[in-house]
């Protein structure tokens, strides 16, 4: 059985104690390859460095998080576009709009957001997008690219069956980790209807683990918990599940 975290921040500080054992353990649980979303021009380093000891295991993407968009995002970004030609980036990501801790630059982030959809269509990559209570605005910026060939996926989805099947009618996968297996979760009836090609596996690690270490630090080996339960959903193979979701994040993403 094959899988792919698409979206692990394990260049955090929370892994240096045990970073080594935390993917050997991934491999382990047949996570192939672990997907790697930055935040922003600082950790940039610890995550390149990740993608240096594990070439084609750890896989870096290049963007700025909604929530280290501050006066200064259009330097960082410039930093951001500047390195992008010196390493090999899958996905432009992560990027978004957050407005569940602040709404206090909503203007910026949403340029942000639009510049960095635009360069990621110059660079012919797919983006990951964070969308936390911000549904209507990530879509109004998307609506804007419609017919482009932008693709993508939205990280963590939490929204509505309605938000889930536009994503999914604009070529839009969904990120799907640790809430699906949460007791008042409704996101499996969510993901019934919109169907397993167009799902992708993620853990969010360090953050969002699923039963039963909620509450705890997540690693990529939990993968296998949450295509559990989606297999579960489903009413197919733990295989059948992550054979479609393996090939949806390798058609996406490239690899």
């Amino acid at each position: 059985m094959q899988l792919i975290d698409t979206h692990t921040h394990l260049y955090l500080p929370e892994f240096d104690p045990d970073r080594d054992e935390m993917i050997r353990r991934a491999q382990g649980n047949g996570v192939e390859k672990l997907l790697m979303p930055n935040i922003d021009v600082g950790s940039l380093s610890a995550m390149l460095n990740a993608s240096s000891k594990y070439p084609g295991i750890c896989i870096p993407m290049l963007g700025l998080h909604p929530t280290s968009v501050k006066d200064d995002y259009g330097k960082q970004i410039d930093k951001l576009e500047k390195i992008f030609d010196n390493h090999r980036f899958i996905a432009i990501g992560e990027i978004g709009i957050d407005l569940y801790w602040d709404k206090t630059h909503i203007r910026e982030q949403l340029d942000a957001m639009k510049r960095q959809l635009a360069f990621a269509l110059k660079a012919g990559l797919p983006v990951v997008i964070h969308s936390r209570e911000s549904f209507p605005e990530v879509f109004s910026v998307l609506d804007d690219f419609e017919g482009s060939g932008l693709k993508g996926v939205l990280h963590a989805f939490s929204g509505t069956l309605d938000d889930a099947l536009k994503a999914a009618k604009m070529g839009f996968m969904l990120g799907i980790g640790g809430p699906i297996t949460f007791k008042n979760s409704r996101l499996d009836e969510i993901v019934r209807e919109v169907g397993l090609e167009h799902i992708v596996l993620e853990t969010d690690s360090p953050y969002l683990a699923p039963v039963p270490y909620r509450g705890k630090r997540n690693e990529s080996s939990y993968l296998t918990l949450i295509n559990r339960r989606l297999a579960e959903i489903f009413n197919v193979s733990e295989e059948e599940s992550a054979g479609i979701t393996y090939h949806n994040s390798c058609h996406l993403f490239k690899i």
